[in-house]
């Protein structure tokens, strides 16, 4: 697979991105062996980059993830995200300095390395002003314990206020846009790496889901208005239609999917979570689908009829 470069990094990565978000409980029971094997079966397929955090069961995935590529370090690059804690029963938002020191060595034990390629705050914390934030990050540079920093669902104003970010890490499918208006051109403008979250839509674009979807009390999805009801049906129908208009290219609307967030110039990487190889397969071959001019207004005027799909923020998990 062909590398981009990301932002005004250094790092050289692989335009789809292996995201672990589902080896950390929020998505159902996790069976460990088959998160390894999924992983390894990524970097065989040249999957270079892999992207984890420790809210993901606060340790879960990060130790799945480096059990899966201990012996290759040295060609992979890794990003993870810190900035939440758990206060009670309550996951919260953190970006206090002496936080996101013990996060940075929560991570660095839990993936069994010395260094973290990429670390990004997870959400923005409005307790914590920014420089503060960015202050201890660039400390932990200068220690080598990271190499990089950027900054996670940050609207294109908090982005502005964080210094010293070199990359973003929005929520962008194709019923979820709102990062064109601002985040996106202003990642262009200033060469920052964009890695775009959730391009499936959180599944509902891999084609899988019908109106008798239902999700088990442990993920998610099973207490989201975006996965039940009128909403859902409403969406359900726009991929029956995007569906058909994936055919015509003899692709799968997952692959339509992707390719369609890799085709914004500002993007340089999707980051695509699988639990299964064949799922991964198919995702991989989205980068390789170049969309037109003609192709990007039909998908437009298919999905103008979508309802917006948001995904969870911290406080309703």
């Amino acid at each position: 697979m062909d590398t981009v470069r990301l932002g005004r990094t250094e790092l050289q990565v692989s335009p789809i991105c292996y995201g672990t978000w589902q080896f950390g409980g929020d998505w159902g029971e996790v069976d460990e062996r088959a998160a390894i094997a999924s992983i390894r079966h990524a970097r065989e397929r040249g999957v270079t980059f892999f992207d984890t955090a420790q809210g993901y069961g606060f340790g879960v995935s990060e130790r799945i993830l480096g059990r899966a590529l201990e012996s290759e370090w040295d060609r992979v690059v890794i990003a993870t995200k810190g900035g939440l804690r758990m206060d009670g029963d309550r996951l919260v938002r953190d970006s206090s300095p002496s936080w996101l020191r013990r996060g940075v060595e929560a991570s660095l034990e839990a993936l069994g390395t010395g260094r973290i390629d990429l670390y990004q705050v997870h959400w923005p914390d409005p307790r914590t002003p920014f420089e503060e934030s960015a202050a201890a990050l660039a400390e932990m540079v200068d220690e080598g314990l990271i190499g990089h920093v950027g900054v996670s669902n940050f609207d294109a104003d908090q982005l502005r206020a964080f210094p010293g970010a070199e990359t973003v890490q929005p929520p962008y499918h194709l019923f979820r846009r709102e990062a064109e208006a601002e985040v996106l051109p202003y990642a262009a403008a200033n060469d920052l790496g964009v890695l775009a979250y959730g391009p499936l839509a959180h599944g509902l674009l891999g084609g899988g889901f019908d109106e008798h979807t239902t999700f088990p009390a442990d993920d998610w999805r099973s207490h989201s208005p975006d996965f039940t009801g009128d909403r859902f049906r409403r969406n359900l129908a726009v991929v029956a239609e995007l569906r058909r208009f994936a055919e015509r290219f003899g692709t799968t609307i997952g692959q339509l999917a992707v390719a369609w967030v890799l085709s914004n110039p500002a993007v340089q990487v999707a980051i695509v979570g699988a639990r299964s190889p064949r799922h991964l397969d198919e995702s991989l071959q989205a980068a390789e689908l170049t969309l037109g001019p003609d192709d990007l207004a039909e998908i437009d005027r298919i999905t103008s009829a979508a309802a917006p799909v948001t995904g969870p923020a911290p406080e309703g998990m």
